[in-house]
């Protein structure tokens, strides 16, 4: 049975973790799952590893901490979050299957818009080339498969378009993605993203995509719900 995503508008950050929490507290092994797609006024949110010295410069963004795995990140207009609702037991994969799956729906997100999306090993999120965006050759720092291998992250020549930030509870996981569209990034620039100082952080339009936050949300909504599946 897949996921029909629901669209939620522009809805403001906290009372939106609230009600992912109590749907996750009350749902059963029989409660259907859901996609919630959003998008949230200015905001910094700390995760769970968060330090507060990779928050520098706040000015006047408010600062709120969440149950989410990860370091700090930054919502406001113009990026697309996703929360996926589900029941990992029943889908038949596990958390790092699961960020795996997020990551791809991402993945093929840009590649409909010309953009080739990248992983990079030790840093979860997706990751664009800031000279070639379009380039398919693959990064130095991609995932290592051997055990073992280093797994330091770089970023050199890297922005990144996608963070990721989840939370699983009695095997159900809530929390999600969030995609930069067309945003103000000024913001970024106050923090270190997901507490990689230096960092870049980009969105389609930087890179010369234009598409409304509409078309973009419809899309990573249809790829989500499809690399999803059971």
């Amino acid at each position: 049975m897949g996921i029909a995503p629901r669209q939620l508008g522009q809805v403001p950050y906290l009372p939106t973790v609230q009600a992912m929490q109590a749907f996750t507290a009350e749902r059963t092994a029989q409660t259907p799952d859901q996609l919630w797609i959003c998008e949230h006024s200015s905001i910094y949110t700390q995760g769970l590893a968060g330090k507060s010295e990779h928050i520098f410069n706040p000015g006047a963004i408010p600062v709120v901490q969440t149950n989410r795995g990860g370091q700090v990140t930054y919502h406001g207009p113009g990026q697309v979050v996703a929360y996926p609702l589900l029941d990992l037991q029943r889908a038949g994969y596990f958390v790092k299957e699961y960020v795996y799956r997020l990551e791809e729906a991402v993945i093929r997100t840009l590649a409909h818009f010309g953009v080739t999306g990248h992983r990079v090993g030790g840093a979860p999120g997706i990751y664009v080339r800031l000279d070639d965006p379009g380039s398919h050759a693959l990064l130095p720092q991609r995932p290592a498969k051997k055990n073992g291998a280093s797994n330091v992250p770089v970023f050199t020549g890297l922005g990144k378009i996608a963070a990721l930030g989840i939370k699983v509870s009695r095997h159900c996981a809530y929390h999600g993605v969030a995609f930069n569209v067309a945003m103000d990034l000024a913001p970024y620039t106050q923090i270190n993203p997901c507490g990689f100082a230096g960092l870049a952080t980009v969105d389609l339009s930087t890179i010369g995509v234009s598409v409304t936050w509409q078309e973009a949300a419809d899309l990573l909504g249809r790829k989500l719900a499809a690399h999803l599946l059971p």
